[in-house]
Formats: C-alpha cells, sequence, structure tokens
C-alpha cells in the first residue's frame, strides 16, 4: 500500500464507521400511527369514491369539482357541522342536499350505497373533524 492511498483509506473507513452506527432507541421517536379501523377504512374507500371530488380529500369542501359549483360544498370537518347527529348525516348522504333542504347539488345516494356504506360514511366524516380555532 502506498503512503499516497492512506489518507483516502482512512476516510472510506471513517463514512464505514459512522453510517454503521446506530441510534440510540431513546432518541428515536416513533412514527407509527394507529392503523383504522376497518369500518373506518372502508368509510374512507366509499368517501374517496363518491365525495372526494366535490367535498375534497380532507372533506374541507375544496375538492377538484368545488370550484364549478355554486353554492361551494361544504366544509365536513368544521366544529360547527361536526355538531349534527349521526342521524343527520346518514339522512343528507340518503336524500342528498336538496332532501334535507340544503344544496340540490349534493346527490342523493340512497339508492346507491347501502344502508352499511351510509352508516360507515358517516363514520368516516366524523374522523375529518378538526379542532374549533
Amino acid at each position: 500500500m502506498r503512503a499516497a492511498d492512506l489518507p483516502n483509506l482512512a476516510a472510506v473507513l471513517l463514512f464505514a464507521a459512522v453510517g454503521c452506527t446506530r441510534r440510540p432507541q431513546a432518541l428515536v421517536k416513533p412514527s407509527v400511527q394507529p392503523e383504522p379501523s376497518y369500518e373506518l377504512r372502508l368509510g374512507r374507500d366509499v368517501f374517496r369514491h363518491y365525495c372526494q371530488t366535490c367535498h375534497g380529500e380532507t372533506g374541507s369542501g375544496d375538492g377538484f369539482n368545488a370550484f364549478n359549483l355554486d353554492p361551494k360544498p361544504r366544509d365536513l370537518a368544521a366544529p360547527a357541522f361536526q355538531k349534527k347527529s349521526d342521524a343527520e348525516l346518514a339522512d343528507a348522504i340518503r336524500r342528498g342536499g336538496a332532501g334535507v333542504g340544503l344544496s340540490p347539488l349534493m346527490p342523493p345516494w340512497g339508492r346507491t350505497l347501502s344502508a352499511q356504506q351510509v352508516d360507515q360514511a358517516v363514520l368516516y366524516v366524523r374522523s375529518l373533524k378538526r379542532a374549533p380555532p
């Protein structure tokens, strides 16, 4: 081995030693979030398929099609909206906006979705809740 190669070898060994060290477990923050329930995942799928286009991914009323609508879709995550009962939410999903005295632009899903799917969608809408300002 030549003397000129020693600094390069030292650098390689240093990087290998640093790269192979493990951080103590106390410093590693767990980033594991609890897995949502099966019903919540099913509700998320129903929401994504039927509701997300207008209400948006987070339910904020900013979906892809929202800019075309007047009135704009409701913010489902708003604390005031979350005060509605599950029965009221399910009724709005089944009968549509016009059926419950709201915007006629929200279609009725009662003949498309089963009662179980409506309940799953309500469960998912509840999960969108955010804290009051």
